[in-house]
């Protein structure tokens, strides 16, 4: 067993620190896969140096630089200024002294239901592989969790993916195939026809979508599934290129860019319900279920519809040019009522 001495704690935590870059290295992803390395070697005993690195999805170097940096860790408890020891000569790691952070992580009873209504969305989805050992750790989760199942079992959550298009792109991806697509766009209300190197499938917010490059728009696009109305894969192999990096959808689908158009509405009681259903910048009340809301969009045409579409309940009130704008069309769309 490998004692650290102080000079050698300071070294390797300043080469710890030094190290590290890309994005399975950020600070919030780094600390929970420290707290979870702990309680997993200590539960194993010792763990082959490679067998950890995959288990994390990290590289060997990445996690020697972790378990430098557990090095230099200093626990309170049992006793003062209790020191982390480890070692990973020969390939095993072992870790001793680490009692007070080596019980595995628990979830709460809102974190358990959260992973349980996820997983059985999942588990919904059409044609999915591995559902064996999807369903194991459903039944595992539940029996683990009590009450949080119970609860979770009363909220379902429904996957839109339709079969035979998943099907297809699912042999479009494993076979490195272009697909052709005749897509539906709602705020043009028109199809369009593309062909789209496929990259992988996501399921977000209960929608399943294809990720792709995009051979029109020359850029990554997301493709909701039940939009696709025509689909035929393509003996084309597909050719992603180097620069087409996978969308980060943790904080939402959409992105808005500062080149958008910032639009101001407000909406009466009756028109509260834009609020929920399309992403808003800001929202304010004004009194009597009124609100005021901000949303930004690179294209305003479906912006003066959904304008229309509202009638009483709500109105654009900036920018003026776009208000205007509305204005005209109501004014044409009420003049055609003279002609008939």
């Amino acid at each position: 067993m490998t004692n650290a001495r102080t000079g050698d704690r300071a070294a390797a935590g300043k080469a710890a620190a030094g190290k590290a870059k890309g994005p399975s290295s950020t600070s919030t992803e780094r600390l929970g896969r420290l707290l979870a390395l702990v309680p997993y070697v200590v539960s194993r005993d010792s763990v082959a140096l490679d067998q950890a690195a995959a288990a994390f999805g990290v590289s060997e170097k990445q996690l020697i630089d972790d378990l430098n940096l557990l090095w230099c860790v200093e626990l309170r408890a049992p006793d003062p200024y209790c020191p982390i020891d480890l070692s990973y000569e020969g390939g095993e790691i072992i870790v001793t002294e680490a009692e007070s952070i080596a019980r595995p992580l628990r979830l709460k009873v809102d974190e358990a239901s959260a992973l349980l209504v996820a997983l059985r969305m999942l588990a919904g989805i059409p044609d999915l592989q591995d559902r064996d050992a999807l369903s194991r750790v459903i039944a595992k989760l539940e029996a683990a969790a009590g009450a949080a199942a119970a609860v979770s079992s009363q909220v379902a959550v429904e996957v839109d993916a339709r079969g035979e298009t998943l099907g297809l792109l699912r042999g479009a991806i494993g076979a490195g195939r272009r697909v052709h697509l005749s897509y539906y766009v709602p705020a043009r209300d028109e199809n369009t026809e593309r062909d789209v190197d496929p990259m992988r499938l996501l399921v977000v917010e209960g929608n399943t979508y294809l990720e792709g490059w995009c051979r029109r728009a020359e850029a990554v696009r997301l493709f909701r599934l039940d939009r696709i109305t025509r689909l035929s894969v393509l003996e084309t192999p597909a050719e992603v290129p180097a620069e087409a990096e996978p969308r980060d959808v943790d904080a939402g689908l959409f992105l808005p860019s500062p080149d958008d158009v910032l639009v101001t509405f407000e909406l009466t009681a009756q028109g509260r319900w834009v609020a929920d259903y399309y992403p808003c910048e800001s929202v304010r009340e004004l009194g009597e279920g009124r609100l005021r809301i901000e949303l930004r969009t690179p294209d305003t045409r479906w912006v003066r519809g959904l304008a229309l579409r509202l009638g009483d309940q709500g109105r654009i009130t900036a920018p003026a040019e776009l208000a205007g704008t509305v204005r005209a069309d109501a004014a044409r769309a009420l003049a055609q009522y003279d002609t008939v």
